[in-house]
């Protein structure tokens, strides 16, 4: 992200918003948070995400610092994703709004989608 993007905010939470607000963005951090994956492997993760739609977030992501894009110079491309280190310190917050998650859907008497028991 340039600097000039970022004097277009008019507070933190708006920039944190507008980082990793994106339909897929927090699931592509929560995917990457300790391992290198694929394209191919991100898409089966959120199959939900059109592959222009997945491929956009990754690039916007890469675009802010928070994702890291290795191309190999192979037949066929070969294109690996992680987590930069500023991407890395994002992980404690999707931890906690996995968590929020959770016991939304216990609140209304839903399975837990993570399948463990809400103490």
């Amino acid at each position: 992200m340039d600097k000039e993007k970022l004097l277009t905010y008019n507070d933190p939470v708006e920039a944190t918003i507008d980082i990793i607000g994106g339909k897929y963005k927090m699931q592509i951090i929560w995917y990457l948070h300790d391992k290198v994956l694929r394209y191919n492997e991100l898409q089966k993760l959120i199959p939900q995400a059109t592959p222009k739609m997945l491929s956009q977030q990754l690039k916007e992501l890469a675009a802010d610092g928070i994702v890291h894009r290795k191309l190999y110079p192979v037949v066929p491309p070969k294109t690996e994703y992680s987590l930069t280190e500023l991407g890395k310190t994002l992980v404690p917050v999707v931890d906690v709004i996995c968590e929020w998650g959770e016991k939304y859907y216990v609140h209304f008497g839903l399975p837990n989608p993570c399948g463990e028991d809400e103490e």
